[in-house]
C-alpha cells in the first residue's frame, strides 16, 4: 500500500501532464511534416503551461513541497479548512477552462492529447468528490492526522542548517491551527450524522496519547517528537552548523513549542473523541448504511478508486469469481506439499504452526527486516532483465514508528524524493510478530518495494522530459494494480518463491485482494456488518485474525480504496496478454513494462489507450 500524506482538506490530486514525443515514424510528405511540426509546437506550448499550473497548485500545499524534497515555504503547514479546499477546487476548474480556451485539442499529438484528457479527468474527479467533503474522516486509525503529523515532522522535515530548525519549530507552532481546522470538519460531519466507528475513535485516542506521552509532555522516556527535535539539533552541532550553546537554545524553543502548542492541540482532539465514544457503532456497517446519501458517496469512491465505471454489483461478482479461482490454486498447492486435511484445516495449520512465525522479540523483528531486505536485493539483480527504466533512488526497509504502529496493519511504502536523495521506505508494522507470518514476507516485499511501489513511483518521479504534473499524478488502481501485478511478475524472476509456502503466501496475498472486492462492496453497498466481513475474510484466508480485523477496519474507514488492487492488476495482466498476442515474437517484456511505467500514473481507461497506441507503434516499427 502506498501511503499518501494528508495535504489538504479535500485531498485533491495534483494536476498531471506528459511530455510530447515526436511520432515514431516520420512521413516525407511536406503536408504531413508540417502537421507534425505544428503538433510538436502545440505540445510544447501546453506542456509549458502545465508546468506553470503545477507550480501554482503546489502553492496550496507547503507539506507537499516538503514531501517532494523542496524547502519552499518550509516553515508553513497547509491551510486545512473547508474554505481552502473550495478555493483549490475553484482554481482547478478555472485552470481547466483556461486550457480549453487556450489550446486546440485537435492540434495536439497523441501523447499531449492523453495529457489533456488526464488533466480534465482529474478536475472532474475533484468536482465529483467535492459533493462529499463531509463524508471523509480527517482522524482515523489508519492514516489520521494524529499520526501523520509526527511522521511528517520526524521523517520528512529535513534539518540541514539552523534556518531549517527554526522552520521545524514554526511548524510545530502551527499544529493547533491545522488540527483546529480539521476538528471543525469533524464536528460539522458529526452534526450530519457522519462519524467514524468506535474502533477508529479508539485508534485516534491510542495513537494520539502515544504522541504526547513521555518527556516533555509527561514523566518517562523522551517522546518520539522530543527525541527527534534533540537529535536534529545535535546533528547540526556535529556538522559544524551551530555550536552547543545555540543547540541548547534551539532545543528549548522546540520544547516550548511541543508543550505550548502541540500538546494542547492533541488534548483538544483526544477530549472530543473520548466524549464522542458513546455515539459510535461497535459493529458498524459501511457508508451506504451509516452515512446520509452514503450509497452515492460510495459510488463516487468506487469510481475514483478503480478509475472505471464498474458498479458495486459488478465488482462484487468479480471478487466472488476470483476467490473461487484462487481457492482452486490453493487446493492444488495444499495437495502438492502433502497436507492431509481440507483447505480450512490447511489455513489453520499456516495460521498457527510455529515454523511460520518469527519470534515476537526484538531479534525476531530484526530478522524480518533482514529477510525482507534480502528478498529485495534478489529482485534488484534481476531488474535489468525485465525493465529498461530503473530507479535511481535506493530502497530501505524500516519498522513503523512506535507512536503509529498498529498490530496487524498493512505494510506500506513512502516514496523517495524526485532527485533520489532520500530513499524510498518500505515500512512494516512489527509490534505483533504473530501477525507477520514468514509465508507472506516475500510477497509483501515485492509489492511495497521492488518491483512494486518503489519501482513505479521512483521511476515516475525521476522521468526526464516529462512535466512534473505527470510525474506526481496518483491513481490507486494504477499504483496498487502495479503492486499486485508485481507480486505475480516476481514469479518469473530467478530466486523468488523457492519455498512452496512462499508461493502459498503469494496466493494468500492475491486472495486477500480478491476478498477485498467482495468485502468492500459487501460493507458499503450491501449492508454487511464488520463481523460479517471478518467472518467471510477468515473463511477464505489463512491471514492471522488480528490482520483480518485490522484490514476490515481499514475498508470501513477508507471506502472503495481496497478495490483498486485487483481491478488494476486484472487490467495490467489483460494489457500484457493483448500485447503478447498482437506482437508475438516481437514482444519485449522490458519495453512493455517501460510503456506502462514510462509516463507516470494513469486512470485505467487512459492506460489502456496508451498501451494500445504502443502496440500499434511497435507493429509499425
Amino acid at each position: 500500500m502506498r501511503r499518501v500524506l494528508v495535504v489538504s482538506a479535500l485531498s485533491l490530486a495534483l494536476l498531471a501532464a506528459c511530455a510530447s514525443t515526436p511520432p515514431s515514424s516520420l512521413e516525407t510528405a511536406p503536408a504531413t511534416t508540417t502537421a507534425q511540426a505544428a503538433a510538436t509546437s502545440e505540445d510544447a506550448r501546453i506542456n509549458a503551461w502545465f508546468e506553470r499550473k503545477y507550480e501554482e497548485q503546489l502553492q496550496f500545499s507547503p507539506i507537499q513541497m516538503t514531501f517532494l524534497g523542496r524547502k519552499d515555504r518550509y516553515s508553513e503547514i497547509d491551510d486545512m479548512s473547508r474554505e481552502a479546499g473550495k478555493k483549490q477546487l475553484a482554481w482547478m476548474v478555472a485552470a481547466l477552462d483556461e486550457m480549453k480556451s487556450t489550446f486546440d485539442y485537435d492540434a495536439l499529438g497523441d501523447t499531449a492529447k492523453l495529457s489533456w484528457d488526464l488533466f480534465e479527468y482529474q478536475v472532474q474527479n475533484a468536482k465529483a468528490a467535492d459533493q462529499f467533503t463531509a463524508h471523509g474522516y480527517p482522524f482515523e486509525q489508519m492514516g489520521g492526522m494524529q499520526s501523520q503529523m509526527p511522521t511528517f515532522m520526524i521523517g520528512f522535515h529535513k534539518v540541514d542548517d539552523e534556518s531549517d530548525y527554526t522552520a521545524y519549530i514554526a511548524r510545530l507552532r502551527q499544529v493547533p491551527r491545522a488540527f483546529g481546522q480539521l476538528m471543525d470538519h469533524v464536528r460539522d460531519s458529526a452534526e450530519q450524522g457522519i462519524r467514524p466507528p468506535r474502533f477508529a475513535h479508539e485508534g485516534v485516542i491510542e495513537q494520539g496519547t502515544k504522541v504526547i506521552t513521555g518527556a516533555p509532555f509527561t514523566d518517562g522516556a523522551d517522546s518520539a517528537l522530543w527525541a527527534d527535535a534533540q537529535a536534529k539539533a545535535d546533528a547540526l552541532v556535529k556538522a559544524g552548523k551551530i555550536d552547543a550553546a545555540r543547540a541548547t537554545e534551539l532545543k528549548a524553543e522546540a520544547r516550548a513549542a511541543l508543550v505550548e502548542a502541540v500538546k494542547p492541540a492533541y488534548d483538544e482532539v483526544l477530549a472530543w473523541f473520548k466524549a464522542d465514544l458513546p455515539n459510535t457503532l461497535v459493529n458498524p456497517s459501511g457508508v451506504g448504511t451509516t452515512h446520509p446519501n452514503g450509497k452515492a458517496y460510495y459510488a463516487q469512491r468506487l469510481a475514483a478508486s478503480t478509475t472505471t465505471n464498474l458498479t458495486p454489483d459488478q465488482v462484487h461478482q468479480i471478487g466472488l469469481d476470483e476467490v473461487t479461482r484462487i481457492r482452486g490454486e490453493m487446493e492444488a498447492l495444499k495437495d502438492r506439499v502433502g497436507f492431509k486435511g481440507d483447505l480450512k484445516a490447511f489455513f489453520q495449520f499456516i495460521r498457527t504452526d510455529p515454523q511460520f512465525k518469527y519470534p515476537d522479540t526484538d531479534a525476531g523483528r530484526q530478522a524480518y527486516i533482514d529477510d525482507a531486505t534480502a528478498a529485495i536485493d534478489t529482485i534488484k539483480k534481476q531488474l535489468p532483465n525485465y525493465f529498461g527504466l530503473l530507479p535511481k533512488a535506493d530502497l530501505v526497509v524500516k519498522r513503523v514508528e512506535p507512536f503509529r504502529e498498529v498490530a496487524g496493519a498493512a505494510q506500506h511504502y513512502y516514496p523517495s524524493t524526485p532527485d533520489g536523495s532520500r530513499p524510498g521506505i518500505y515500512y512494516a508494522h512489527l509490534s505483533d510478530m504473530n501477525a507477520m507470518p514468514k509465508t507472506e514476507l516475500e510477497v509483501i516485499a515485492y509489492h511495497e518495494g521492488l518491483p512494486g511501489h518503489h519501482m513505479q513511483i521512483a521511476i515516475a518521479q525521476e522521468l526526464e522530459g516529462v512535466p512534473e504534473f505527470r510525474k506526481q499524478a496518483g491513481f490507486s488502481a494504477y499504483s496498487e494494480g502495479w503492486g499486485l501485478y508485481s507480486e505475480w511478475l516476481a514469479r518469473e524472476m530467478p530466486g523468488t518463491y523457492t519455498d512452496p509456502y512462499s508461493e502459498y503466501g503469494r496466493l494468500t496475498s492475491e486472495m486477500w485482494r480478491a476478498i477485498r472486492l467482495v468485502v468492500d462492496t459487501g460493507l458499503h453497498a450491501k449492508g454487511w456488518t464488520q463481523k460479517q466481513a471478518v467472518d467471510y475474510f477468515a473463511a477464505n484466508s489463512s491471514i492471522p485474525l488480528e490482520a483480518v480485523e485490522a484490514e476490515v477496519r481499514r475498508y470501513i474507514t477508507w471506502p472503495g480504496q481496497a478495490t483498486s488492487y485487483k481491478i488494476g492488476m486484472i487490467k495490467i495482466q489483460e494489457l500484457r496478454a493483448r500485447a503478447e498476442k498482437e506482437l508475438g515474437d516481437d514482444f519485449d517484456i522490458r519495453e512493455f513494462h517501460d510503456a506502462v511505467l514510462g509516463g507516470g500514473a494513469l486512470p485505467l481507461t487512459l492506460l489502456e489507450r496508451k498501451i494500445d497506441q504502443w502496440i500499434a507503434d511497435e507493429k509499425k516499427a
